[in-house]
């Protein structure tokens, strides 16, 4: 194995990943493939049992997903202003009409208002509508018992009650617990039955959702849309399964929720408040529904319905901290194992530069300085290998007739000089999934959404472009730490000891300016690790390059 092959099969090995997520949306994402016309069932993991409402009954299996009635223009709008969010709770279906991150903006603009999560309009419809069986229909029409959430002195948490009464005689209570200092809404439904006679249902709780972001970076190769954790794993779902057909998953339900890149809109069902996952997407709207098991309700009877709701950024330590495996959704894929702990890094260097950009650079200082044994290594081997061509050459000549003998001798040469073949690749393999690792993290976590570095580069979540007051065509601006980095590479590769024929080295100079355009479009962040290893990369050749080497 020479230098050539080594280099070959990280740009392989990357372009693979890239073409993967491409096309099966992301690595690690479980969807579950079903894209037959009409309502698609599955049973995820163990059967859930309930004498009540059996695994056939219909009304875990509707249809179609029931459309709100029109909008009442006498419903009222309830504020809620927290310390991290200001919320809009309507009376039309109790539904969440505005719902705006404090601490997270449109964009990197000083003047940007905050993060809107409420994409969908009165076309559309929007989240928190809330069904039981028949007799209780979207959009109902609720009374609030204030005109806002107000949270008294020395208080952490607000409620919102509002109540309604259906056209078939039930009695409906929703309660929302609102905190100052957290995302989670805590929701209890109450549902009583002032008929003289049983009524059945099975609660629903409604979700509707568009994409967060408009273009996010890398969204690409990211997963968006409809995901739940069920019977202790993550199921994403995308694609034709869910625009072809109303899905239905069933299980045992930890949450359900939208995602996007760096949010989530997420329903955390307590006891038997839900069982099934209902979803469809049209365009961009999804529209989601968890629906509980099938109650019966004598005359005179209450039943109480608990959620919790999530609204808000997908930052690892928060969503560790609330439980319920909130982090899962944190899904780095196949290398989550160093991905979390690569995470963990760049949030423990920014506690003390408070700088993400220098926080990237020292995570790439430490990862090469672990690497540094054995990349040494390689080196040194390349290099030797380097000065073992000559007599290399000498033996193909003398042995071309004979193969197994030129086999045999090419082996003696590498006892006599201890020069390992494989030394040269081994270690650049060995660093293809922490690359890849990081890759994931820097494309992925929130906390390098808006985070500027210094300079022109204010957004470590954007591509890099300077702007200098002419449109590039397809770019706008100047990719201009792109660029160094391909630079950076095609120095890199001119110091390299490469054991290659001068056709495959021409072939190999081709490499910088392949990986310049594939990162042109890359976040910054991901470019700037790219860059600062290369930089790191080029000092370790150049070392030893200058160190006396045993002649050969």
């Amino acid at each position: 194995m020479d230098n050539y092959r080594a280099f070959l099969a990280i740009a392989i090995s990357f372009v693979i990943l890239i073409a993967y997520q491409y096309f099966f949306d992301g690595f690690g994402a479980k969807t579950p493939a079903d894209t037959k016309q009409g309502t698609a069932i599955e049973q995820v993991g163990p059967k859930v049992e309930d004498k009540a409402a059996p695994a056939q009954d219909a009304a875990l299996r509707p249809a179609t997903i029931a459309k709100p009635k029109a909008v009442d223009r006498n419903a009222k709008q309830i504020t809620i202003d927290t310390d991290l969010y200001t919320a809009v709770v309507s009376e039309q279906g109790g539904t969440l009409q505005n719902f705006v991150l404090k601490k997270y903006k449109e964009t990197d603009s000083s003047d940007s208002p905050g993060k809107q999560l409420i994409k969908t309009g009165e076309k559309e419809g929007f989240p928190f509508d809330f069904t039981w069986g028949t007799a209780l229909e979207r959009g109902t029409l609720y009374k609030s018992e204030t005109p806002e959430v107000k949270f008294k002195d020395g208080e952490s948490k607000g409620q919102l009650v509002m109540r309604a009464v259906s056209d078939t005689g039930v009695e409906i209570e929703r309660k929302y617990i609102f905190a100052r200092d957290q995302y989670l809404i805590d929701l209890e439904v109450k549902v009583k039955n002032t008929t003289a006679q049983s009524l059945q249902g099975s609660p629903r709780f409604y979700q509707v959702n568009m994409p967060f972001e408009d273009n996010a970076t890398g969204s690409s190769y990211l997963f968006l849309g409809p995901a739940a954790f069920i019977n202790g794993q993550l199921q994403e779902y995308k694609g034709k399964e869910i625009s072809e057909s109303v899905k239905t998953v069933q299980g045992t339900i930890d949450w359900a929720a939208y995602e996007g890149t760096y949010f989530m809109a997420g329903i955390l069902p307590e006891q038997n408040a839900g069982i099934s996952v209902t979803m469809q997407e049209t365009g961009k709207v999804v529209e989601m529904s968890l629906a509980g098991k099938l109650d019966t309700l004598p005359p005179g009877g209450e039943l109480v319905y608990k959620y919790r709701l999530y609204y808000g950024p997908k930052k690892l330590t928060l969503l560790k901290d609330i439980g319920y495996n909130l982090d899962k959704s944190v899904n780095f894929g196949w290398f989550d194992v160093i991905a979390k702990p690569t995470l963990w890094l760049l949030n423990f260097f920014y506690g003390f530069v408070k700088n993400y950009g220098i926080a990237i650079i020292l995570v790439t200082v430490l990862f090469k300085v672990a690497f540094w044994p054995i990349t040494q290594k390689g080196m040194k081997s390349m290099k030797n290998m380097q000065k073992l061509q000559p007599k290399m050459a000498k033996i193909k000549e003398k042995y071309k007739n004979d193969p197994a003998q030129m086999n045999k001798e090419v082996m003696n040469m590498y006892k006599t000089y201890k020069v390992n073949p494989l030394g040269g690749c081994l270690p650049m393999v060995l660093q293809i999934p922490v690359f890849f690792a990081l890759y994931k993290v820097l494309l992925q976590c929130i906390e390098l959404r808006h985070a500027p570095f210094m300079l022109w580069i204010t957004d470590l979540s954007a591509p890099d472009r300077l702007w200098v007051g002419l449109h590039i065509p397809y770019l706008g601006g100047i990719p201009v730490l792109t660029l160094l980095m391909g630079a950076s590479m095609f120095l890199q590769q001119k110091m390299t000891p490469t054991t290659a024929d001068p056709a495959q080295a021409k072939i190999m100079m081709f490499l910088p300016v392949i990986f310049t355009f594939m990162f042109i479009n890359f976040a910054s962040g991901l470019v700037l690790y790219w860059f600062i290893n290369n930089l790191l990369s080029i000092l370790q050749q150049k070392l030893i390059n200058n160190q006396a080497i045993k002649t050969v």
